[in-house]
């Protein structure tokens, strides 16, 4: 790995742990428990992904970070389904989903 690429990934790797991880892991557990998603919530993630996308060729170059970036997919996925899931609920009303919340 050049030095560039070393220092560009250690900044992103450390962008991710101290800030996106958390924020992820925190709008996984609201959403796993029926909440929906706000605006701020949407638009961070909706970043968060672009974000991913855009520096997927540069994570293909080095596949040690796979082991990562693998499991952050996941999480995305597991989020964005979870939200869309409890947005559908909640427009249509359905009282047979625990998950479902009034107010």
């Amino acid at each position: 790995m050049n030095p560039r690429d070393r220092g560009i990934l250690f900044v992103l790797l450390e962008r991710l742990r101290t800030q996106r991880l958390p924020r992820l892991l925190a709008l996984r557990r609201r959403v796993t428990q029926g909440a929906r998603l706000d605006t701020f919530d949407l638009h961070f993630l909706h970043e968060a992904i672009n974000d991913s996308l855009h520096l997927s060729p540069r994570w293909s170059r080095h596949p040690e970070f796979l082991r990562i970036f693998g499991p952050l997919a996941l999480l995305y996925h597991d989020i964005t389904s979870h939200a869309l899931r409890n947005e559908l609920t909640m427009r249509h009303g359905s009282s047979n989903n625990p998950n479902h919340r009034i107010g």
